[in-house]
């Protein structure tokens, strides 16, 4: 992925909800050291599994209503605004990790179209790309993004949790979840149900911020993935390590992004982007990670 696509990242004001301490949610630590210092909230990592958080947390309903009714019309408008962008970017990283290999085998080894879900859909622009190649495509989103994708692009769109929508055990070939993780108050439940609705031998690919990448690195609270909105911040040790838990196989992780769009000559950002994918710490991660044929107790 070399090419230089920009995105401003979006986020929600910082505002005073209520909080709750929790034990980590990939070990059940309950020590932790201070990790980043923002302006309104802050992160810790754990001392145990290293996972980093905001901790205490805001409650879950309270995180929800930011998306589906406070600042719900401004996120739909930013990411219609942005829809194509976040496509190519998605599209990219798919190619990365083997995405279009998998569909083509898939397609030619079906004699029904291949299932996929896309959690956290938003304006289901992936979806209807996917859709025009074949696949049977359904979505989740909470955002009112999720009424512009049913009525606009005629989707089949859940406008409620990953969770809430109960699908029967064993439903779907693939799944995508593009910056949708972090954002959770309970990314372990999330990961497990993915398990579950996912048939045996099908894929999930997960996107997300890559808290060990050379940008978090370079600048720690002034990160542009510290932000209000993400309540963990993964790395790939940490992501794999809760894939696992779940019973998933990990197959592979692909990262991108070397420098952020207008912080560097676009040569230089060139130049910079090449060598994070080439040694692995990107700004944002792809883990592509399997349900197992059989379970392994």
């Amino acid at each position: 992925m070399n090419k230089v696509i920009s995105v401003k990242t979006w986020s929600t004001p910082v505002v005073e909800e209520d909080r709750e301490s929790i034990p980590c949610v990939l070990c059940g630590g309950i020590h932790f050291r201070p990790s980043l210092s923002c302006d309104g909230f802050s992160y810790v990592r754990c001392a145990k599994c290293g996972l980093v958080q905001m901790n205490p947390q805001p409650v879950a309903a309270n995180v929800q209503r930011r998306y589906r009714e406070l600042f719900g019309e401004d996120y739909f408008s930013y990411e219609l605004k942005n829809e194509m962008a976040f496509l190519s970017i998605q599209k990219l990283a798919l190619e990365d990790a083997g995405f279009f290999q998998i569909e083509k085998e898939l397609l030619e080894g079906k004699n029904e179209p291949p299932s996929v879900l896309d959690a956290g859909c938003a304006t289901g622009a992936m979806l209807a790309f996917l859709k025009e190649r074949g696949w049977q495509v359904t979505g989740v989103e909470i955002s009112p993004s999720a009424e512009y994708a049913r009525i606009k692009r005629e989707l089949n769109i859940g406008n409620t949790t990953l969770e809430e929508c109960r699908f029967p055990g064993g439903s779907f070939d693939m799944a995508l979840a593009s910056h949708l993780v972090e954002h959770l108050n309970n990314p372990d439940t999330f990961i497990r149900e993915m398990w579950r609705v996912l048939r045996p031998g099908a894929r999930f690919m997960v996107i997300t911020p890559n808290i060990d990448g050379f940008q978090a690195r370079l600048f720690g609270r002034r990160w542009r993935s510290a932000i209000f909105d993400h309540l963990y911040l993964f790395s790939a040790r940490t992501l794999k390590a809760m894939l696992r838990a779940a019973g998933f196989i990990t197959e592979g992780t692909y990262t991108w992004g070397g420098l952020a769009a207008g912080t560097a000559p676009v040569p230089i950002k060139r130049i910079a982007d090449k060598a994070a994918k080439f040694l692995g710490i990107g700004d944002v991660m792809l883990v592509r990670a399997r349900k197992p044929i059989k379970h392994i107790p």
